[in-house]
């Protein structure tokens, strides 16, 4: 997978620019006021870093999430896997599940998510 990285003040912005996408720049300055209490310039040079790094594009003042917020979530929590649970998921989800308790709901929507693997494989 190629290497997305996007930090913690920059999803709180990214989930702006995924939710309204695409959006005039001048708006999308508004929003980060209202919602992340930012300056103009703090999100005009956060615009910059992300255009640089190709996660959005910024485009005849019209700003474009170039990569969907499920690939970056993917990309994160693969990094969190690695770095915690050296890679293992049964890991992960040991230590979650002794700590967490699930409803039967949400287990029935575990097995079918895993059913649903299974049948891709």
């Amino acid at each position: 997978m190629d290497e997305i990285k996007v930090y913690d003040a920059e999803y709180k912005f990214m989930d702006i620019v995924w939710n309204h996408s695409p959006i005039k720049s001048s708006k999308l300055v508004e929003l980060a006021r209202e919602k992340l209490g930012w300056k103009k310039s703090t999100t005009y040079t956060v615009i910059k870093r992300l255009c640089d790094r190709g996660i959005i594009e910024n485009k005849d003042t019209m700003v474009y999430a170039l990569v969907e917020r499920e690939k970056v979530l993917r990309a994160e929590s693969e990094e969190h896997i690695n770095k915690f649970y050296g890679g293992s998921l049964k890991l992960f989800f040991s230590t979650f599940l002794k700590r967490e308790r699930l409803t039967d709901d949400e287990i029935s929507e575990l097995k079918k998510i895993i059913e649903e693997c299974e049948a891709e494989k």
